[in-house]
């Protein structure tokens, strides 16, 4: 499956922008034979919005919601998106997955969230795995911080998770993340790892870039620089049911072991 990572800050505070951002990169992704498009955390609003994020927030089925739809099924190719959810009285980092056909298929609430920033604009989410099936796969959610804990990533390779589509917002200096954390993550958990970073100075924050697809053999297949950029790299089932098969982590391990680590 041909994955288009959308490794951009769009315009922050403006969602008709990003909108239109995406709708102009899902026709390039389609163009090139993508059926999976990704986007950045928060992309649909922008990341360092401060209250901003509050006005816009919206819920999972909201008016920007209809209109991701609408184009995915325009461009016949599939769009996560991350975006600022209003759930009630509170607000949820969230991600949704959208099908070719304009179905939503997954929506993902970060559980971990990041610094003094996160922690006074969002409530976690309490559900860490969150999957769907998407031409033959089963794509897993989660969002920039929650990778860098091994516990739910392994969650998901334990519920089968093929692909992994982890929407970012990673500032300087946690460079390490995206260049060797994340292809870690896909080798000891026998998956792929699409991780899609914002780019650029937003208030406070500088995000790096580095965005890429990790396959369960570690090696990046595809890695983005520090600009603006739209990645093409593909998800091959045939590379992942060898490296399973040579890799038997998942059916090694000893989980009488491990009860300490709960």
């Amino acid at each position: 499956m041909r994955t288009a990572l959308l490794q951009s800050s769009g315009r922050p505070g403006s969602t008709v922008e990003n909108l239109k951002a995406l709708d102009d990169a899902a026709g390039r992704a389609a163009a090139a034979g993508a059926a999976l498009l990704v986007a950045p955390e928060m992309f649909l609003t922008g990341y360092a919005i401060g209250d901003g994020i509050g006005r816009l927030a919206e819920p999972a089925d909201g008016d920007c919601a209809d209109a991701i739809a609408e184009l995915a099924h325009r461009h016949g190719v599939a769009i996560t998106y991350g975006y600022p959810e209003r759930a009630g009285d509170v607000v949820h980092n969230s991600a949704q997955l959208i099908s070719a056909d304009g179905t939503r298929l997954a929506n993902y609430r970060k559980t971990h969230l990041f610094g003094g920033f996160e922690r006074d604009h969002f409530t976690p989410g309490e559900q860490p795995v969150v999957q769907a099936e998407l031409n033959g796969l089963t794509v897993g959610i989660m969002i920039c911080y929650d990778v860098e804990f091994p516990e739910p990533v392994r969650a998901h390779a334990l519920a089968g998770t093929d692909l992994l589509i982890v929407p970012t917002a990673n500032m300087h200096p946690f460079q390490l993340v995206a260049e060797s954390l994340v292809p870690v993550r896909a080798w000891e958990n026998q998956m792929y790892v699409a991780y899609v970073n914002r780019v650029g100075l937003e208030g406070e924050f500088d995000f790096f870039g580095l965005s890429g697809l990790a396959g369960p053999d570690g090696v990046a297949r595809a890695r983005a620089g520090r600009g603006e950029e739209l990645l093409l790299a593909d998800v091959d089932p045939a590379l992942l049911a060898a490296s399973r098969e040579a890799n038997p982590y998942l059916k090694d391990r000893r989980p009488g072991l491990y009860g300490s680590l709960a």
